[in-house]
Parts: structure tokens; sequence; C-alpha cells
């Protein structure tokens, strides 16, 4: 059988990963892992592969859908417990940086693929972070590590000294999958980034988070935020969530918001909620909200709806 059509199907409990025409070669790390990985990317002219394992946070965060392509297989429901960081390397420098569940079905395409034996889960996030700037899928592979020192690396991409992208993606993976010290780093980016830009995309970050915590930092933003663009995303994000808090915070903002804007944000919230609750309430801001943009907005996102009842509502309006 030729290299190149090698298929390893060893179990997981061995630590080998599930890859199609990979043409295989293991090493144990002896000098470092950030050593090792620079003598592989400086010898790499043609594309090859280098990887390893390591202890990875419970639950599906999506690992099988990336670079390499994946084989025919069933549909994992959890991922396994260990994760598979891969890096693609050609032209003597990194290419790709990925990240998979090691139970996922992947395919090299004939290429060289090294194994590395012996990582270490703190050297691995150390070696990440080095070149996480680079390349923004180190994140996620940070993020998807079960060891603690995950959320000091990401808390350490989270500064302001870091690109405004560096830390959008930080935040989206403190709130998805870092549980509830990343609702403590989002707090702390929050309070202290000085980019509304950034600001802004934690409200999805903690809309993503399942810790009661995010919702509550969520709803707190929602009505107080500093800014009135991270109000009104706030809004949008609990529109999605759609319960009692979440819709009791949206009618807070158009009834008592200092800023027009945000309240034509949470009128837009109040048309993203279920029919049977967002179209009454929408009804009821365009009958007796005293601003009159407000109004005006409720009854754009009634005729939007082409539901019956803002049928009948504008049919009373306009026969009055």
């Amino acid at each position: 059988m030729k290299l190149a059509m090698i298929l390893l199907c060893i179990p997981a409990f061995a630590q080998q990963p599930r890859i199609a025409n990979a043409r295989l070669e293991t090493h144990a790390i002896r000098a470092g892992l950030s050593s090792e990985m620079r003598a592989f990317t400086s010898a790499a002219n043609a594309p090859e592969w280098a990887g390893y394992t390591v202890p990875r946070i419970p639950g599906n965060h999506g690992t099988c859908a990336h670079w390499l392509e994946k084989t025919a297989s069933p549909v994992q429901l959890e991922g396994s417990g260990t994760l598979l960081v891969l890096f693609r390397l050609s032209n003597h420098a990194i290419d790709k940086v990925e990240a998979y569940s090691l139970d996922c079905e992947l395919n090299a395409g004939g290429v060289p693929f090294h194994l590395l034996t012996g990582v270490s889960p703190a050297e691995s996030i150390e070696y990440l972070v080095s070149i996480a700037t680079a390349h923004k899928q180190a994140v996620m592979a940070i993020a998807l590590h079960s060891d603690a020192s995950a959320d000091t690396a990401l808390e350490r991409l989270s500064v302001a000294a870091q690109p405004e992208k560096m830390r959008e993606d930080v935040a989206f993976w403190l709130g998805s999958a870092r549980g509830a010290r990343g609702v403590a780093i989002l707090k702390t980016m929050l309070d202290h980034d000085g980019s509304d830009r950034v600001r802004e995309k934690l409200m999805f970050a903690l809309s993503v988070s399942k810790e009661p915590s995010a919702l509550a930092l969520l709803l707190e933003s929602a009505k107080n935020d500093r800014s009135p663009k991270v109000r009104g995303q706030a809004l949008f994000w609990l529109a999605q969530k759609a319960g009692q808090k979440e819709t009791a915070a949206i009618l807070h903002a158009v009834a008592d918001d200092p800023d027009t804007q945000v309240k034509k944000q949470a009128v837009f919230a109040l048309g993203q909620l279920p029919r049977d609750e967002g179209i009454p309430l929408l009804i009821q801001v365009a009958r007796t909200n005293a601003n009159r943009e407000v109004r005006k907005q409720a009854m754009f996102w009634l005729g939007q709806s082409q539901d019956q009842r803002a049928v009948k509502f504008f049919e009373e309006v306009l026969t009055k």
C-alpha cells in the first residue's frame, strides 16, 4: 500500500487522529514545542501538516468543520475529550491553524503529516499565543483547551494593547467556550475597553454564553451602558433570547432610554420577538409612545410584518 493511502483508524483512547491519505510520521517532542515547530516550519517547502493532541473542554463546539476535508462519518453530538491541534505548513511558514475533536474523520490529501507526542497543554497554549496575531484560529484552539491556563492566555489577548480584531475574536470564544471565567473576563473588557466597536461585539459574546451571569450583564448593558450603540446591540441580542426578563428590558428601553436611536433599536428588537408577543407590543408602542420617531418606527415594522393584526391596526388608524 502506498504511503499516501495510509488510513489511520486507531481508537481515540490511543490519542491518535483518524486521518485518511496521510503520510504519517510520529515525533516525540524533545527540545520544546516552539523549537520543534520552528524546525518543521523551516523545512516545509511543499505543503505538510503537523499536529498534536491535548485535553479538550466538553461539549460540541463545531470542531469537525474546518480546513481539512472531513470524510463521511456519523455526526458526533458530543465531541471526544481530546483536541487535535493542527498546523498547515507551506513555503517555510505556517499557512493555517486548525482544531478538531479527536473523533473527527479527516483527509490530509496525501501530504506528509507529523504527529507530535508529549506536548503539554500549557506548552501548547503558550505556543498558540505566540502566533495568535498572525493566525486567528489559534484563538479558537486556545479556547478549546481544558487547561485553566487557557483562561489566562485569553485574558492576555483581550487587553487594549491587542488589535481590535483580536479582541473581538477573543470575546466570542470567552463567551461561547470559557464558562463563568470567560464571562468575568468579558465584564472586565466591557468596563475598560476603549473601543465601542469591540464593546458592541461583547454583546454577542454574552448572548452565546450559557452562564446566568452573562444574561445579567447583557440586561445591565441594555439599560445602563454609557454607549447608545452598545445598548442597541444588547437589545438586539436580548430579542433573540425572547424571555420575560429580556422583553422587559426591551420595553424599558422603548419607554425610558434617553437616546432616540436606542429607542428605535428597541422597537426593532420588539419586531424580532415571536409574532404573538412582538406584534401586540409594536401596536401598543405605535398607539401610545410619546416620541413621534418611535411611533413611526413601530408602524414601519408592523408594515413589514404583513400580520393581519397589523393590517387591522392600520385600517383603524386610517379610518378615524
